[in-house]
């Protein structure tokens, strides 16, 4: 680029991008991850899972995360941090929001309640625990349960993709929710989230639309439904679309030299 590289900022969807869902990243992530920093590109992540979750899987502890990369979204941006060049080793809280301060507790309530009666009415292959988990900016509802192994959540996805259990509660959520400002998008492998239109992962562009002349967004649920796809199709974002953490490295190379 003939550019300055730091005029272009890249951000990363976190699961099935930059790891498979819920695990660590890899060496060879992370030395891809360094070779954008050096190549003089801001770096930043977008995730829906709350900051702790994210440290867990690319930084261990959440200080160093927000040390990591020059931005960092967490829960699509509502809690939000970016480094601060001009300060050693420090960083800047850029917004902090909820989402029962948007809808209401009523609301919420009727959210979490219809959940828990829909999916008390599904059988699956197995169930486990924690369906609905409330982060700051979102819902994240499970039929199968945030608690299961490894091994169930990837059986689930497979089950998910026969049957079609996450879309059609997608429909009904719509459908019961028509007349309110809320949004169902399909997250990960076993999940739905849940959050007032506009906060999807589109709600971190507002901190770097102006202060970057390009934004390139990696992500692998790019489709309709996925909750990639706001940002992904956004008009201030250059949208990327990958399969796994393996096909990020190859398009960390490609946007290098392009």
């Amino acid at each position: 680029m003939t550019n300055n590289q730091k005029d272009t900022l890249v951000l990363f969807d976190v699961d099935g991008t930059l790891t498979m869902p819920r695990n660590q990243v890899t060496s060879n992530m992370l030395e891809a991850l360094a070779k954008l920093s050096d190549s003089g590109f801001s770096v930043g992540i977008v995730g829906g899972s709350d900051v702790s979750k994210i440290a867990e899987q690319l930084c261990k502890t959440q200080e160093a995360l927000k040390f990591a990369f020059d931005y960092v979204f967490s829960e699509n941006g509502l809690v939000a941090f970016q480094k601060d060049a001009t300060e050693n080793e420090g960083y800047i809280e850029l917004s902090k929001n909820s989402m029962v301060q948007e809808i209401g507790e009523e609301k919420l309530q009727e959210i979490i309640n219809f959940c828990l009666l829909y999916m008390s009415q599904i059988t699956l292959p197995c169930k486990r625990g924690t369906f609905v988990e409330y982060r700051r900016g979102m819902l994240n509802v499970s039929p199968i349960g945030r608690a299961c192994s490894q091994k169930e959540r990837d059986e689930f996805f497979q089950y998910d993709k026969q049957h079609g259990i996450r879309s059609d509660m997608v429909k009904a959520l719509e459908d019961k929710f028509s007349s309110c400002n809320i949004k169902f998008s399909i997250g990960g492998q076993i999940s739905i989230d849940v959050f007032p239109v506009g906060w999807d992962k589109t709600y971190c562009l507002q901190f770097v639309e102006k202060t970057h002349e390009s934004i390139h967004f990696v992500g692998d649920k790019t489709s309709p439904g996925g909750n990639d796809y706001e940002i992904f199709s956004d008009e201030r974002t250059i949208g990327h679309t990958v399969t796994c953490p393996e096909d990020t490295i190859k398009l960390i190379d490609e946007i290098i030299i392009s």
